[in-house]
């Protein structure tokens, strides 16, 4: 039987083979013949194994706990998550042969908790977003397992300085464009993990690229980053799932960030579906909220005489979301009217406004 050093070796073994056998994801350029001059690209997060941008969050916190001893061979693992995050800590837990719980909001895509299930782990219910950290707590206490807690560990599990993180390969897989280094990249907050790389790594690299944070509806991102008051707590959660949160972050780091954004959740939704004219797929309203606020920085850039590059993210395939963002009748009782802002993206279409 392996001791506790042998296997923790073995288990970093194992995450890092499960690295190499993946491909970097892709970077695709928007075809966008309103804003010519001014190019916009999507880092294609959704080609991960498990199917997001949390994979390599879920990644990176894994090999954290295991470098800090605070996972064994019979830790049972807790993580609090609105899905895509679960999803991805129940595939690194089921390769390490760990239990895995995910304790979810009950209004949880569906999909993602069929996902959560495939990989093995449990879901574990509560009524509002808000209630996921406690209960968390409790379940880890209570069964002597680990909770991840991946709102407050987010920005420390990743190396934002070294190789392989998500800036380092936007900024190489940017050197033989056009405009190789973006004036703008724009990203939606969660944990705040990923703004949080992306802001330090580009002033660590001394980049001239501004970081623009866009936050839906419901959130307290925002007027935290207006107001610097920590306390902000909502009562309401997210619509978007992936993004937004109810109560300030640790791992949200507003001073990586140069301008914020609010987009509302029918701009999030409405472009989502926009964009699977352009790219024949579909994909996660999280994605939307990010091209949203880049076509706006888009239509500023041209109004300005600007040339220049804006990168931002495709969270999530919009195929975990057929039954909420894809279906007319959800979106009409949670979303609301889709109308206005369809004709908005129309009209950046045609005049590039917005």
């Amino acid at each position: 039987m392996l001791n506790q050093r042998e296997w923790t070796n073995n288990a970093v073994r194992k995450i890092e083979a499960d690295y190499q056998r993946s491909a970097d994801t892709h970077l695709i350029k928007l075809d966008l013949p309103c804003v010519n001059g001014i190019d916009i690209y999507l880092k294609d997060e959704s080609t991960h194994p498990t199917g997001s941008l949390k994979h390599r969050l879920a990644r990176s916190l894994f090999l954290y706990a295991l470098s800090n001893g605070w996972v064994g061979p019979k830790t049972t693992i807790i993580e609090s998550s609105s899905g895509s995050t679960a999803v991805s800590e129940a595939y690194f837990a089921r390769l390490l042969g760990l239990p895995f719980i995910a304790v979810v909001p009950k209004h949880t895509a569906r999909k993602k908790i069929e996902q959560i299930e495939f990989y093995g782990g449990k879901a574990h219910f509560v009524e509002r977003s808000d209630q996921i950290y406690d209960e968390s707590r409790r379940l880890a206490k209570e069964l002597d397992g680990h909770y991840m807690d991946q709102f407050t560990y987010a920005e420390r599990a990743t190396d934002w300085r070294g190789n392989n993180n998500i800036a380092d390969s936007i900024f190489n897989q940017m050197k033989l464009e056009d405009h190789p280094i973006p004036q703008w990249i724009v990203m939606s907050p969660g944990t705040g993990g990923t703004s949080a790389t992306i802001g330090r790594f580009i002033r660590f690299q001394q980049y001239d690229t501004k970081l623009c944070v866009v936050d839906p509806d419901n959130s307290v991102f925002f007027d935290y980053y207006q107001s610097g008051d920590t306390s902000l707590t909502s009562d309401k959660g997210s619509k978007i799932e992936g993004i937004g949160r109810p109560r300030v972050e640790p791992s949200f780091i507003a001073g990586v960030v140069d301008e914020m954004r609010k987009v509302p959740d029918a701009a999030s939704v409405a472009t989502a579906q926009w964009l699977e004219t352009k790219l024949g797929r579909k994909v996660g309203a999280s994605t939307g909220t990010n091209v949203f606020g880049a076509l706006q920085l888009a239509c500023e850039m041209k109004r300005k005489g600007e040339t220049g590059s804006i990168v931002t993210l495709l969270c999530d395939s919009g195929e975990r979301y057929l039954d909420t963002y894809y279906n007319p009748a959800w979106v009409a009782e949670n979303i609301g009217d889709l109308e206005p802002y369809r004709l908005k993206l129309a009209e950046f279409e045609s005049q590039a406004r917005l």
